[in-house]
C-alpha cells in the first residue's frame, strides 16, 4: 500500500491507498488535531494501529515547514520529523518528505476540472511554469518547473519574506504590525488566517469602523478568521466586509509577485484552506486587479491563469503520488 500525508499545524491528514498499476484507489483516510499529539510518530502509530496492521510498500508526507537532508522542523508545531525515523517507525525503506506546498503543487495537476474554479477571464493556455499559493494557517508557495515534458515542483518559503506595502494604507497596517509584533513583518503575518485577524484589528483600531459586540464575543471564543470571513462574505459586518476586503488585495497582489519570481506563465493555482470559504470575495475582481497591477508587466500577467483549487486533499493527492514513484 501506500501511505501518504497532509501534514498541518492546525490538522494532519493520513490516508492508504492500494497501488493499481500507475493509479491510486483511496483506502483508508483519517484527519487529526495536530496539536493534540505530542509528536508525528505518535499520530502515525494511532493510524497504523489496526489488524491487520497495512503493509506499506512507501510512504510520502508533505509537512509545513522547510525540509533539509531528509529533516523537517514544522513551522507552527513543536515537531520534527526524520525519514530514517520514520522508515523504520512504517517498516519501509521508501519514505520521503516534502514541503507542504511542494506535495500541494504536484497534488495540483491531478485535480478534476470541477474542482477549480478560474479568476482571470484574459488568461491564455500554454506550456511553462506554474505557481501555487495557498493561505490558511500560515502561507505557502511553491513553483513548478517545467521542463519542456513535465513539471518538477520546488520548494519555497516565499510567505515568509516581508510584507511588501502598496498603498498609504497598507503602509499603514505595516507600522501597526511592527508595532504589534515587535519588529519585522512577514507576508504570513497578513495572508493567513492569522493575518486576516491582524487586519481586522488594525482596521479597528484605527476607527475604519465600530467592532460589533457579538462578532467580537465569537471572535475571542472561536475562530477569528472564521468569523471575520463569514461576516465579510454576508455582507452583514462593515468592519470584516473591509477586513476581507483588504486581505484579497493584498492576497493577489502576492500571487502576482510569486508569478514574476517564477515565470509562471503556465498559470497560478490558489490553494489552502481560506480560499474555498471566501470564494465569493475573490471573484469580484479585487484579486485578480492587484494580481496583473506591476507596472510595465501587466500586459504579461493578464494572460496568466489563475485558478482556486477547491479540493482540499491537493497536498494529500500530490504527497500520494510522489510515493508512488518511489
Amino acid at each position: 500500500m501506500i501511505l501518504a500525508g497532509d501534514v498541518g499545524g492546525t490538522h494532519t491528514v493520513l490516508a492508504l491507498f492500494d497501488e493499481s498499476g500507475e493509479s491510486l484507489r483511496p483506502a483508508r483516510e483519517a484527519t487529526y488535531a495536530s496539536r493534540d499529539h505530542g509528536s508525528f510518530e505518535e499520530l502515525l502509530e494511532k493510524f497504523l494501529r489496526q489488524d491487520p496492521r497495512p503493509t506499506v510498500r512507501a510512504a510520502c508526507f508533505g509537512v509545513a515547514g522547510p525540509v533539509v537532508e531528509g529533516r523537517a522542523r514544522m513551522t507552527n508545531l513543536p515537531w520534527r520529523l526524520d525519514e530514517m525515523d520514520l522508515a523504520r517507525a512504517i517498516g519501509t525503506s521508501q519514505v520521503k518528505l516534502l514541503n507542504d506546498l511542494q506535495a500541494a503543487a504536484l497534488g495540483m495537476l491531478h485535480l478534476r476540472r470541477d474542482e477549480l474554479v478560474d479568476l482571470n477571464p484574459e488568461a491564455r493556455e500554454r506550456k511553462g511554469n506554474i505557481a501555487v499559493i495557498a493561505s490558511g494557517t500560515g502561507l505557502g508557495e511553491a513553483l513548478l518547473y517545467w521542463d519542456g515534458e513535465r513539471h518538477h515542483p520546488v520548494a519555497s518559503e516565499g510567505g515568509h519574506v516581508e510584507f511588501a506595502p502598496r498603498t498609504d494604507q497598507e503602509i499603514a497596517l505595516l507600522v501597526h504590525l511592527q508595532q504589534a509584533l515587535g519588529g519585522r513583518v512577514s507576508y504570513e503575518r497578513v495572508v493567513s488566517g492569522r493575518g486576516l485577524h491582524n487586519i481586522y484589528q488594525f482596521l479597528r483600531d484605527t476607527g475604519r469602523a465600530p467592532e460589533d459586540a457579538g462578532l467580537a464575543r465569537k471572535i475571542a471564543s472561536g475562530d477569528p478568521a472564521a468569523a471575520i470571513g463569514e461576516e465579510g462574505i454576508s455582507g452583514r459586518d462593515p468592519l470584516s466586509v473591509a477586513a476581507l476586503d483588504l486581505f484579497v488585495s493584498i492576497y493577489g497582489a502576492e500571487a502576482g509577485n510569486l508569478a514574476l519570481k517564477g515565470m509562471a506563465l503556465g498559470g497560478v493555482f490558489v490553494g489552502g484552506g481560506i480560499a474555498p470559504k471566501i470564494l465569493p470575495a475573490l471573484r469580484t475582481g479585487a484579486f485578480l486587479r492587484s494580481f496583473v497591477d506591476k507596472g510595465r508587466y501587466t500586459d504579461l500577467m493578464r494572460g496568466i491563469p489563475v485558478r482556486v483549487a477547491l479540493n482540499p486533499g491537493a497536498p494529500l493527492l500530490g504527497a500520494a503520488h510522489h510515493a508512488l514513484g518511489l
